[in-house]
């Protein structure tokens, strides 16, 4: 009988993240500063606690996770390594399909596996009080939890358009103790700009960036800072537990290496948190196909240049080196509000350059599509991000069957879409369409970068 569950004992947790910016071949470009020169350490200390920014530069390999972040993560870690036994079979493909299950957390995502780090960091250093903005959900209802394990006060800025479609996870954080805000809201003078122009928008990540970033620098006790769920190399240095914790695993049932991993990707954080560990391997040598997935209507990744550009709308962030739509981008209103980010991470975006990985786009359509077959195969219904992986999955699995070769297929279920199911009634009901980015609108978003340093 085929192994469906695969198991780590708690003595088996990774004590290590692993950091992909110590061995890229190519060192990526530096975060940049309004004159256009390197930010330094002591520039972001308004914004992080130094201990985080410690590692956000750090050139290091291996960073200790502290004991009492394990300690934490024991709550749900290590997660199981689950085989898609059913979705194979119903493929009736030789491929053998792997993922890394991370809907087990509290929240029910990826999102604590840098949450937990984050507000124990920020406890640490003396901070009282976090702000975050969150696109669907997930990253703030991760946060909330995590502040409130720790015992820190939380303020999400949440984008409208999720904030209406996805009232439960509203619910979540107040469950947790967190203030929940629909971005753009008039608490801030970016949300209050950006309400001057559309008053009518469903908001974006950058927007709701702005106005966190706003809300954390301008407390005058100096007891906020701000706290964000993917894009900056620290938040994906967190979440290489998945890939460490994966390699263990398929070790331990005498798999070899993968030749394929996916993951979706928005900011970048559960892509890279499971296929980095395995970028490691690349680099060194094994063949794989490693794919970053993306949906056509916020294309950053298969259609945006690779550039200097701002994190937010607002231009608060410093410049940093990354594939964007441009920071004034609003996406459509797609329920995959995860992955609605005009950016993508830098050290994600430096990987791409540098060969080592294979990004795709798909519709939301094809997608929903793809996560009905996942629920009618392996029973769980997956979150509208995560169904962009499992469109490309089924895709590979596909081609495998085409070709008659047996492959290993590794991807990260990043998170459960209970909390997403209007999504689904509206896709069952007909009414959801595909929104591929027009080339015009690309454009005329891509003018806010004519300005800015290039690489």
């Amino acid at each position: 009988m085929d192994l469906k569950k695969i198991y780590l004992s708690e003595n088996d947790i990774p004590r290590q993240w692993y950091n992909l910016a110590a061995d890229f071949k190519n060192p990526p470009p530096p975060p940049l500063g309004p004159d256009g020169k390197p930010v330094s350490p002591d520039m972001l200390a308004p914004v992080f606690p130094m201990n985080l920014i410690e590692q956000e530069v750090s050139q290091k390999r291996w960073i200790d996770i502290p004991e009492e972040i394990i300690e934490i993560l024991y709550r749900w870690r290590p997660a199981p390594l689950r085989r898609a036994v059913y979705l194979e079979n119903f493929l009736k493909t030789p491929a053998k399909i792997y993922y890394k299950d991370e809907s087990t957390s509290p929240p029910g995502s990826h999102k604590p596996n840098t949450a937990v780090p984050q507000a124990w960091y920020n406890k640490q250093f003396g901070i009282k009080n976090l702000t975050t903005e969150t696109g669907a959900g997930q990253w703030g209802s991760a946060i909330a939890f995590a502040c409130k394990l720790v015992g820190l006060n939380c303020k999400v800025f949440m984008v409208r358009i999720s904030f209406d479609q996805k009232p439960m996870r509203k619910a979540m954080m107040k469950v947790w103790g967190a203030e929940c805000i629909p971005s753009p809201s008039k608490e801030t003078n970016a949300g209050r700009e950006v309400l001057k122009k559309m008053p009518d928008t469903p908001g974006s990540l950058g927007i709701a960036i702005s106005e966190a970033i706003e809300a954390a620098v301008t407390d005058k006790s100096g007891q906020t800072r701000y706290s964000l769920g993917s894009v900056l190399n620290h938040v994906l240095l967190h979440q290489t537990i998945i890939g460490l914790e994966a390699k263990k695993q398929l070790k331990s049932v005498g798999e070899k290496l993968p030749d394929i991993v996916i993951g979706c990707a928005g900011g970048g954080s559960n892509f890279a948190g499971l296929s980095f560990p395995f970028v490691n391997d690349k680099i060194n040598g094994a063949k794989m196909t490693i794919i970053p997935v993306e949906p056509k209507a916020c294309p950053t990744m298969t259609r945006g240049p690779l550039t200097y550009d701002f994190g937010d709308i607002a231009c608060m962030t410093p410049l940093i080196a990354m594939h964007t739509l441009g920071h004034s981008f609003v996406p459509k209103p797609i329920h995959a509000g995860g992955l609605r980010y005009h950016g993508m991470a830098p050290l994600v975006s430096h990987a791409i350059k540098e060969g080592l990985l294979e990004p795709r786009a798909y519709d939301q359509l094809q997608c929903y599509e793809s996560a009905l077959i996942w629920a009618g195969t392996e029973g769980a219904i997956c979150a509208p991000e995560t169904s962009h992986a499992i469109a490309c999955v089924i895709e590979e699995a596909k081609k495998a069957k085409e070709e008659g070769k047996e492959k290993v297929i590794l991807f990260n279920y990043s998170g459960h879409g209970l909390m997403d199911l209007t999504g689904y009634e509206k896709y069952l009901a007909g009414e959801l369409k595909d929104y591929p980015l027009p080339e015009k609108e690309l454009q005329e978003s891509l003018k806010s970068l004519k300005d800015l340093p290039k690489l």
